[in-house]
């Protein structure tokens, strides 16, 4: 069974938001990570990138296929996990620890609304097994 943490937000798209102040840290699930298998490539944004909600920010890429990850909400990329860069498959060992992808500093924190808290990504997930 998928790790789901019960205090983060998640999309339909299988990304993880942890939010701290005004600023989310974002990420993979732990389903993604496992659907894809093996990472062996990361292309994250640069610093100072506006993330818009819904369009597509980094690309994370595997043995198996090639991956876009959707921006879950609109703000600046404050930071990127450049460990990725060199070890990819940190986000296969911990994709809610070491394996986040980005820092964004929120627009508006409302849009964390449209997100599904753990509850109901567990059921989305269990739906799609």
């Amino acid at each position: 069974m998928s790790d789901i943490r019960d205090n983060l937000f998640y999309t339909a798209e299988h990304e993880w938001v942890s939010v701290d102040g005004d600023i989310a840290t974002v990420g993979i699930t732990d389903f993604a990570q496992s659907s894809l298998g093996d990472l062996v490539f990361v292309e994250l944004p640069e610093a100072g990138t506006n993330a818009i909600v819904g369009e597509q920010i980094a690309v994370v890429e595997s043995v198996k296929a090639a991956s876009e990850v959707y921006s879950p909400l609109t703000g600046e990329v404050v930071e990127v996990n450049s460990e990725l860069e060199e070890s990819p498959e940190v986000i296969n060992q911990h994709p809610f620890d070491d394996g986040w992808l980005m820092k964004v500093k929120l627009k508006d924190k409302g849009e964390l609304d449209e997100l599904m808290p753990a509850d109901q990504y567990k059921d989305y997930i269990d739906g799609l097994e």
